[in-house]
């Protein structure tokens, strides 16, 4: 009897506390899920040209892996590393076969130190460089999840597999909203590669560096592999409409978009009273562009009046342009204190003045951050936009004194020249 009354004690005990909540079974299905790894994929020249013998006394190749085995041995537990090579397998004169000559020696996953290392030890310098092709490939290796993704890319020379340019390549990427950094290292210093791995780094917001030592190497990429397990921002992909009425509703955050050249783009925000919007927008130039251009960021009602503008012109080449503004709202005075306050929308058109040379693709567009933030509003703000004339109100007052004075003037001048004529 004893031992069958137990079972039945225990069941109740445990009913008794999934009821009460004291079992953490609620607590651990409230708990937020956990953030997902990093990810980054090494891309690694093993072309013909990585034989030459300039770097410290070695062969570049040597340095490479070299260099790869010491930042193998410094990857954080939490990122999840990959390599990927080009011009590793073909060794004929068929540029069709040669540009496709892109694997991956080691998959995106938790790492294996032994046989990461082993796989590098197998590379030996061989075939052409498609640099263009090895990127779509590495970013297909990256997709999935929202975790940030790294592709950092050591080559020693430009890609050999034109028409696909690799600037072109990087730009499509950065394109579809992934976030997805690619930085480059360049083992040889000539202008052409310089420039080639620069747009690349640029069109996804990530960096150049030219390296000649084993040792800078190294660091560089141990650098950038840290780098991607710093916890960071990451934008929402958002895409603006022609006009405010189709515009997406966005809450306080960072987002990206693509804007083409000298197109206008709208986005709406709700501000409550008490609050005060401050937005800010960024247009990179991520290619070649004319001279003389400017972002504009303006905040309007939903009837179309201007409530306050931000804008920024440029001359020359730059990489980033910005402009922001604020629209503090003044709270709400009215009696009824527990009726929740009606939200106003504010419109905010984003738009550019870029151009470019008629060589230069225009597709796709720039890329566009804009910055929301709702915080609490100023007590007394003396900027909040009135029937949407915002700071206006201190124009039209001025020139209404203006007018009033020299209307004075003028009578008073006009009284006495009558008055002369007469005595005359």
């Amino acid at each position: 009897m004893i031992t069958r009354e137990r079972p039945a004690v225990r069941t109740w005990v445990l009913l008794a506390a999934l009821a009460t909540g004291m079992l953490p079974v609620g607590a651990a299905a409230d708990e937020p899920s956990p953030k997902q790894a990093p990810k980054v994929e090494l891309v690694l020249d093993v072309s013909g040209s990585m034989r030459a013998r300039d770097m410290d006394g070695q062969s570049r190749m040597s340095a490479a892996k070299q260099a790869f085995n010491e930042v193998l041995d410094a990857v954080p537990e939490e990122v999840q590393l990959g390599i990927r090579t080009l011009g590793a397998n073909y060794r004929g004169d068929d540029r069709q076969q040669g540009c496709k000559d892109t694997e991956q020696l080691y998959p995106v996953g938790p790492l294996d130190r032994t046989e990461a290392k082993t796989a590098v030890a197998t590379l030996a310098p061989t075939g052409w460089t498609p640099i263009g092709p090895a990127l779509l490939k590495a970013a297909d290796d990256l997709e999935g999840g929202d975790a940030p993704r790294r592709i950092v890319l050591i080559t020693d020379g430009e890609d050999t597999c034109a028409p696909l340019d690799p600037c072109e390549v990087a730009r499509e990427i950065a394109a579809k909203g992934i976030h997805l950094v690619i930085d480059t290292l360049g083992l040889v210093p000539d202008a052409k590669t310089r420039s080639q791995l620069s747009c690349i780094a640029e069109a996804t917001g990530g960096t150049y560096t030219s390296v000649q030592h084993t040792d800078e190497l190294s660091g560089r990429v141990k650098q950038l592999v840290d780098r991607a397990a710093d916890p960071v921002a990451v934008p929402v992909a958002t895409e603006g409409a022609a006009e405010c009425a189709e515009a997406p509703r966005l809450e306080a955050g960072l987002y990206t978009d693509r804007a083409k050249f000298a197109q206008h783009r709208w986005y709406r925000v709700d501000v409550l009273p008490g609050q005060e919007l401050r937005a800010s927008v960024s247009v990179a130039a991520d290619r070649a562009v004319n001279a003389d251009y400017g972002v504009l960021l303006r905040a309007v009602t939903v009837h179309g009046r201007e409530i306050v503008r931000g804008a920024e012109a440029g001359t020359g080449r730059t990489d980033v342009i910005s402009s922001g503004l604020r629209y503090p709202k003044a709270p709400r005075d009215d009696a009824d204190a527990d009726a929740k306050p009606a939200a106003e929308t504010v419109c905010l058109q984003v738009g550019n003045s870029f151009s470019a040379p008629p060589t230069v693709k225009t597709t796709p567009g720039l890329p566009v951050e804009l910055t929301v933030d709702l915080v609490d509003s100023p007590d007394g703000p003396s900027d909040v936009a009135a029937f949407g004339l915002g700071r206006g109100w201190w124009l039209l007052g001025a020139l209404i004194l203006t007018g009033f004075a020299a209307g004075l003037l003028w009578g008073w001048v006009s009284r006495w020249r009558v008055a002369v004529w007469r005595s005359n």
